[in-house]
């Protein structure tokens, strides 16, 4: 089993986890809409990780849409003190699987009360709200009004801490007027480097950055130099994608996403593979940095 402490551990809202976590999108079916081809295994597989050492899952209840919270609640409920369960809000599936911006205050009272109840929680630990100007990315939108009512949510007492998904350097610095932004979520690779400024300033800052789409999303990270590092050291090339991004900045949590208990060991494997300068160099070279 690997050793998950050796990829060390980051504060996200006031605990501190271990860098490697576990995304729940892939529980979902074809499309991160409707069940899961087999529910046993998707079970089997949130058994597994948490009992491999992480502590923090990344989930929403649009995925399927309820599918993922539903078979987390069925799986884990009653959670250990030490798991972080972080959800997302601020869009809705369509009958047709399209996602939708969500961000009126009806929308988003009624997700955060969707995810406590799917959830089987009181409060949610983690609410990352996802801007919705750009489904493809980042842009620039004003996230004011439905931040506000987040906050909002906060001061009830159903959200302990707030985080920002798929947003912009100004975003979370506006947002910051209104919220303590606990965490950033945000597309980012070996391939995609757009975001490595903002990820430095954060880290000086404290505050997580968590990389979705580490593999390249629906269009997995293909590269002839990732081959050939991975085959030198004896991983594959999407386990060493992640060991590159700990690798990275020290305030990268990785959420990786399988619905095959085969996968997920892979993945949690990372935590055991060591980067030389060199290979670190090779890899750098793949991406283009923003700065470039």
């Amino acid at each position: 089993m690997a050793n998950l402490h050796q990829s060390g551990t980051y504060r996200l809202g006031h605990r501190d986890v271990t860098r490697i976590g576990y995304g729940a999108m892939q529980l979902a079916g074809r499309g991160v809409f409707g069940p899961p081809k087999d529910r046993a295994e998707a079970i089997a597989v949130l058994r597994e990780a948490v009992e491999s050492g992480v502590d923090h899952i990344d989930t929403s209840d649009f995925y399927g849409p309820h599918v993922t919270n539903q078979i987390i609640k069925e799986a884990l409920h009653p959670y250990g003190e030490n798991l972080v369960i972080v959800t997302k809000i601020g869009a809705t599936r369509g009958d047709d699987a399209s996602w939708n911006p969500a961000f009126s205050k009806a929308e988003l009272t009624q997700a955060v009360h969707d995810n406590l109840r799917n959830l089987g929680l009181d409060m949610l630990e983690v609410v990352n709200l996802r801007a919705m100007f750009d489904v493809h990315g980042p842009a620039e939108g004003s996230l004011e009004e439905p931040l506000s009512i987040l906050a909002e949510l906060q001061q009830q007492g159903l959200v302990r801490h707030i985080g920002l998904s798929n947003v912009t350097a100004k975003q979370i610095a506006d947002g910051r007027k209104i919220a303590e932004i606990a965490c950033v979520q945000n597309q980012y690779n070996l391939a995609n480097r757009s975001d490595d400024a903002l990820i430095d300033q954060l880290a000086r800052e404290g505050v997580p950055y968590v990389p979705f789409f580490p593999l390249g999303g629906f269009s997995p990270l293909q590269s002839a130099t990732l081959s050939d590092v991975a085959a030198r050291l004896g991983a594959t090339p999407l386990q060493l994608a992640l060991a590159w991004l700990l690798k990275r900045s020290p305030n990268i949590l990785l959420i990786p996403g399988t619905s095959s208990r085969a996968h997920l060991r892979e993945n949690l494997a990372v935590a055991d593979i060591a980067l030389s300068a060199e290979d670190l160099a090779e890899l750098d070279s793949i991406g283009t940095p923003a700065s470039a």
